[in-house]
């Protein structure tokens, strides 16, 4: 294999965006477009990267055999021909680029909304036929008209500044958008769909398609859109019931109509509304202009580049966003978050139902999201092997049935920063905790006792009783088996009660010299840990 990233485009990308996927020569591409299924399948196996537009379909059976990827690269905003949960369960992360292609988008949409106003595209077939039907082709104007905008993110936000521009009255529906958003963009925030709907005279949708979106627009919402509507959709296909469409159109209920994206595409020759009269039909333009097709090559290669060769991780539909700037301050807490992890998978009590992470200190300011995935990753790994990673841990967590429940704090305690993971199962009750002193990883606590040691390599960690002599006892049976002690930390309660001593070892010693250890009456466990 070769010794830099390997990353394979499989759709056409502007050759710019191939540029700068392998700019420095640090990441080899390979460009073969049109493959089958098949063919991709037997190639896959040699890459860590993989880029798409819309013509491949990455399917389960691709990300079963694509035993190196780690990301795939979607050139363009829309993700339905890439199986996401495969994706996920397989452990590869899935990114799309949403920016590159807004402002086309939203000007093909605004194209849209005037050529059903002004009937262009019939009044051009009209007289490229040989007519003059001026009547005919009666228009209406944008000013002064109502436009309902189902979704408010960056395409819908360029179609609302474009419609203020035109003097029209802008009604917006989304979910998550703040009042001091919709007030800067002057437009009005509408709670229901089945609300905006009857103020309307032009409708453009820019939702994702999802479960509660599909036919947003369909048989029970004909009747509440006021008479001549007209709807445009450049977002996805199935977002408007085409044959309710289709069916309004012919009543005269809805005025006229434009569609940029169908639930079948391409759209089958025997379609059966392409002659409806007042329906203008374009296929799938929306991002289709020589900037857009530049910019989202060259977005969606720096950020396959920025995963492959940073760690960074940007529009992804799988995993938390990180940033470098993220890296560089969280980096440390990530590597620790994994090995407490793993630390705590190889104490804790069996078919536990709840893992609790606590965070403690001033860095509970950042978004800790990757460092609660690198911790739970860590601790499936014990058992789950490395196929383990950030991207498909939560999967896993939901099939065994395991909830995470993430706390923070703000107020320091006995140290400045610390993370702590427990376990609690049946009254037995496993933990460990940990921070950085200085940059560097240290484990501070376990089984809520103060300890101090570095987590990596091995540790031997032992319950026993304090009293006089137990460290020489362990000293020498160690030292008798050639296994050097590196450090060595002690805990306990009270004087003569219980305690806890941290170990760690240059070398794992054996089942047989553990028994050695156990010998004494006076240490009840002795447990090799592996990091």
């Amino acid at each position: 294999m070769s010794s830099i990233p390997k990353v394979f485009v499989a759709d056409p990308v502007s050759q710019r965006g191939v540029e700068a996927l392998a700019e420095g020569g640090v990441i080899e591409v390979v460009v073969k477009t049109g493959l089958k299924e098949d063919e991709l399948i037997k190639i896959i196996p040699e890459f860590q990267g993989l880029v798409v537009r819309s013509q491949t379909k990455v399917t389960p059976a691709v990300f079963a055999a694509a035993k190196n990827l780690k990301v795939v690269g979607r050139a363009g905003v829309g993700i339905d021909n890439v199986d996401v949960e495969a994706a996920t369960k397989h452990g590869v992360i899935v990114m799309n680029a949403p920016g590159g292609n807004t402002i086309s988008t939203a000007e093909h949409a605004f194209s849209l909304l005037l050529a059903t106003a002004r009937f262009i595209p019939q009044a051009d077939a009209s007289m490229k036929a040989g007519k003059w039907d001026r009547k005919k082709f009666e228009g209406v104007e944008l000013h002064g008209k109502t436009l309902a905008i189902l979704g408010m993110g960056r395409i819908g936000t360029e179609v609302a500044r474009r419609a203020t521009a035109f003097g029209m009255k802008v009604l917006a529906y989304d979910p998550y958008i703040s009042a001091s958003k919709a007030k800067s963009l002057q437009v009005e925030v509408v709670d229901k769909v089945d609300d905006i709907l009857p103020q309307a005279d032009f409708i453009t949708v820019h939702m994702p398609l999802t479960e509660e979106t599909k036919h947003m627009i369909g048989r029970k919402q004909l009747p509440l859109l006021k008479k001549g509507v007209r709807i445009v959709n450049c977002a996805r296909g199935g977002l408007i019931d085409e044959d309710v469409l289709a069916e309004g159109l012919k009543s005269g209920q809805i005025g006229g109509a434009a569609l940029d994206v169908f639930e079948v595409e391409p759209v089958p020759s025997e379609w059966p509304h392409r002659d409806v009269p007042n329906l203008v039909l374009t296929p799938h333009l929306g991002a289709s202009t020589a900037e857009a097709q530049e910019l989202v090559g060259i977005e969606i290669a720096e950020a396959v580049r920025a995963t492959l060769l940073q760690g960074e991780i940007r529009n992804s539909v799988n995993m938390p966003n990180i940033d470098a700037k993220t890296i560089s301050i969280l980096g440390p807490w990530i590597e620790l978050g994994g090995k407490l992890g793993l630390f705590l998978a190889q104490i804790a009590p069996k078919r536990a139902e709840k893992l609790s992470i606590r965070f403690s200190g001033r860095f509970v300011e950042q978004d800790l999201t990757a460092v609660t995935r690198a911790l739970v990753t860590g601790f499936l790994r014990y058992t789950h092997g490395n196929d383990v990673n950030p991207v498909n841990a939560p999967a896993i967590l939901a099939i065994l049935g395991l909830e995470v429940i993430e706390t923070r704090q703000s107020e320091a305690g006995e140290f400045t920063d610390l993370i702590e993971a427990s376990i609690t199962q049946d009254g037995v009750t496993a933990s460990v905790g940990g921070t950085l002193y200085g940059s560097k990883p240290r484990i501070v606590t376990v089984n809520n006792c103060f300890v101090e040691g570095a987590p990596s390599g091995i540790i031997l960690l032992l319950e026993n009783r304090d009293r006089p002599g137990i460290v020489g006892h362990l000293g020498t049976i160690l030292g008798q088996n050639n296994v050097n002690i590196a450090s060595m930390s002690l805990s306990r309660n009270e004087v003569g009660g219980q305690a806890l001593t941290l170990l760690n070892l240059d070398s794992a010693p054996d089942e047989a010299l553990l028994a050695k250890v156990t010998s004494d009456a006076d240490i009840s466990t002795a447990k090799v840990i592996r990091l």
